[in-house]
């Protein structure tokens, strides 16, 4: 083991984070602080501090990241439309390079000389945690003990926990890994790693099943402003009041729940099921509102940015020069975002009611059946010949006529 100092662990109370404290002291003899991110989750973060200290940490931080999480990860994502995979709504992703900014942030102020996560080598956070910690502070030392120790799984860091007094969530019967912030939850192992096994009911947190959902329909109207939601039925609420009110409504709605198997960076594919209700919602209407509010060249343009957007913060590359770059178009074609989407909720399906828009492109004169006077029906014979030029050529070159 290299020479460590002090260390700034990312610190969350589950299973992997819990018994790095004491590893780290018994293998580097070296002094460990935890930082303890507050991203929205339904831990009692008091509890979790004081597990830290119990375990070996010489201090302990709690930082409240919410607002900086829904405002500078959470809405730039949204407004990018990124989703992997077509379904993966990124709850995790997105929140690592905020986490790890704060770990360098922490690590500088305390002069650490190392900082520590509790990723695995198999997984993706691994390369989130780290792209973040070399483009932030590239001289500071990176330990995973995940790479290092003679740990292998889940179960033999449930007997080393045992062996050192901590209390652990996770058990060899639920041994599920969890994931929970503002935006959603995440679980994965145990029977999840037959993607053949249906996810046991118990296991959901967020959203009741679609059997248990209301017999009525929901609906409900959500304003943008520049791509950014900012009311939920005409109130007025802040980043973190308005998803913590639409996770409300899309979980007694059953609206959010994703169950794929995706492919992993690292080059394996694993089973994630998530429940992301708020997200859900707002990615939809989102998508709705661009619709009516982006030119066609634009939002078909759009669509390969938000495929590679999505990949970016799968792949831990947030702070990029080409994130970077890509935020500046992002936030170009949000200028005319702005109007209402209704949504119709009903037994896990979100649907478009409606939506409207000042500066919307939709124009009822132009999209009419009827007869109207802007639109001329005889040019689009000029259009298509046009239009259809060279694949006339192609047909007589080919046919020789």
């Amino acid at each position: 083991m290299s020479k460590i100092n002090k260390v700034v662990l990312a610190y969350s109370g589950g299973l992997d984070t819990s018994v790095i404290i004491p590893w780290l002291i018994e293998n580097y003899n070296c002094e460990v602080i935890a930082m303890i991110a507050d991203l929205g989750q339904d831990d009692d973060l008091r509890v979790i501090k004081a597990k830290a200290l119990k375990s070996g940490a010489s201090k302990a931080y709690v930082e409240d990241l919410k607002s900086e999480f829904v405002e500078h990860y959470i809405f730039p994502m949204l407004k990018a439309g990124a989703v992997y995979e077509g379904r993966y709504l990124l709850g995790t992703s997105v929140a690592r390079p905020l986490i790890a900014k704060r770990q360098i942030e922490i690590a500088e102020r305390e002069k650490a000389d190392a900082v520590a996560h509790g990723a695995t080598g198999k997984g993706n956070d691994q390369v989130r945690f780290e792209l973040t910690y070399k483009a932030l502070n590239p001289k500071i030392k990176i330990i995973a003990p995940w790479r290092e120790w003679k740990i292998k799984g889940r179960e033999d860091a449930i007997e080393y926990a045992k062996q050192h007094g901590i209390p652990v969530p996770a058990t060899k019967k639920r041994p599920y890994s969890s994931d929970q912030n503002l935006w959603h939850i995440s679980f994965e192992g145990g029977i999840l790693e037959d993607p053949d096994k249906e996810p046991p009911e118990d296991m959901f947190v967020m959203t009741v099943s679609p059997e248990k959902a209301a017999h009525k329909p929901t609906y409900l109207e959500i304003n943008f402003v520049k791509g950014i939601p900012c009311s939920v039925n005409g109130k007025q609420l802040n980043g973190e009041q308005l998803i913590k009110e639409l996770n409300r409504i899309g979980g007694l709605n059953a609206i959010g729940r994703v169950d794929m198997v995706e492919n992993r960076l690292v080059g394996i594919k694993s089973r994630g099921v998530y429940e992301t209700p708020g997200g859900t919602i707002l990615q939809i209407a989102h998508q709705a509102l661009e619709s009516i509010t982006l030119d066609r060249e634009t939002m078909h343009y759009q669509e390969l940015v938000s495929h590679k957007y999505a990949a970016i913060i799968y792949n831990g590359q947030w702070f990029t020069p080409l994130k970077k770059a890509l935020d500046a178009f992002v936030d170009s074609t949000q200028k005319a975002v702005t109007g209402t989407v209704r949504l119709k909720l009903y037994k896990g399906n979100c649907s478009v009611v409606g939506r409207k828009a000042p500066k919307s492109l939709y124009q009822p004169a132009l999209a009419t059946f009827e007869s109207e006077e802007i639109y001329n029906q005889k040019d689009a014979e000029g259009f298509i010949n046009l239009y259809g030029l060279p694949l006339k050529v192609q047909a007589i070159v080919e046919g020789g006529k």
